[in-house]
């Protein structure tokens, strides 16, 4: 989709700091980082939000936590700890309607986040 933000980052159109990609994810650091470490992963198709999903989506979701977790480990919080969160609308905070999850870590998280 040439308008998504994110689609334009998976084909290069826009730059980004790219710290992981693989055939179905890429992650890169967020331009506004919440935490000390912000990372989006995104999958590579595009996908709305999370109540766009179908069945087939799966190995995709799956391959967004899995590499959510080797971002971890390779930024060195996968022990100490870190938080990921997927925003699905509007209300929920969601400004890019490409799916992404936010890898944040670095720092002492509050519960509830909201």
């Amino acid at each position: 989709m040439s308008d998504c933000l994110f689609c334009n980052i998976v084909d290069g159109t826009i730059p980004a700091e790219i710290v992981y990609e693989d055939k179905q994810v890429v992650a890169f650091r967020d331009l506004n980082p919440q935490a000390p470490l912000h990372v989006l992963l995104i999958p590579k198709k595009h996908i709305a939000t999370l109540n766009d999903l179908e069945s087939e989506d799966n190995a995709v979701m799956g391959a967004l936590i899995l590499a959510a977790k080797k971002v971890a480990e390779a930024e060195g919080v996968a022990e100490s700890g870190y938080r990921t969160v997927i925003n699905c609308g509007e209300q929920a905070g969601q400004s890019v309607y490409h799916i992404h999850l936010h890898l944040l870590a670095g720092r002492q998280m509050q519960w509830p986040p909201g």
